[in-house]
């Protein structure tokens, strides 16, 4: 007797667009970022790329971690001025040598944000038993909107084939999300780390 077929929601069956805003700055933390981060230590060292307006990092700090937010624009300063814990960067990735090549962390954030010489980059920001937490547009989302340019959507499968010789990877999605706002997302989260360690790591829960 065959299993019963899986049932995957499609936009076509079982799921709706949501009636949310684009994304944006102003948007919450992204759900996929804190089911792996909001298990750091207080005293983590967080590298938060492409920053916006600060909605990881300030809730990085929150649960005290110390972060350094990088955007390419200046003004976002503004946004994290104040906030305990927070360093703000200013720093165009895209022009000049990788500013992090002496550093380690124990998490690195992107959201939003693709530049495909950049990526064996973070794995080597990563100190051992840190976390690389990723999510971004992928192929497709030309069909919600913006961004459509194929420079700055994921190929299929892309981000686990990159990341997956040089790091664990725990997790890796690829599909649809109906939330800030219908769009093609790929998300990742690996991890630096020997594999004789790999016996004793721990996944977090699913809600």
């Amino acid at each position: 007797m065959c299993a019963r077929q899986w049932a995957l929601p499609t936009l076509d069956h079982g799921a709706r667009s949501s009636p949310t805003p684009p994304h944006s700055g102003s948007q919450g933390p992204s759900a996929w970022v804190m089911r792996w981060c909001e298990r750091l230590a207080p005293g983590s060292e967080v590298l938060d790329l492409a920053c916006g307006s600060g909605r990881h990092s300030r809730v990085l700090a929150a649960l005290g971690c110390r972060v350094d937010a990088v955007d390419v624009d200046a003004a976002r300063a503004a946004d994290l001025d104040g906030i305990p814990g927070v360093q703000f960067r200013a720093l165009d990735l895209e022009r000049g040598p990788w500013p992090f090549q002496a550093q380690r962390y124990d998490a690195v954030v992107v959201a939003n944000y693709l530049y495909r010489p950049m990526l064996p980059l973070l794995a080597q920001a990563l100190r051992d038993g840190g976390i690389l937490v990723y999510e971004t547009f992928a192929a497709g989302n030309e069909r919600f909107g913006r961004p459509s340019n194929p420079a700055f959507l994921l190929a299929p499968f892309e981000l686990a084939a990159c990341f997956a010789p040089l790091l664990h990877v725990l997790a890796f999605e690829d599909g649809v999300v109906q939330r800030p706002a219908p769009a093609r997302v790929q998300r990742l989260c690996a991890v630096r780390t020997e594999s004789t360690r790999l016996e004793r790591l721990l996944l977090p829960e699913s809600r």
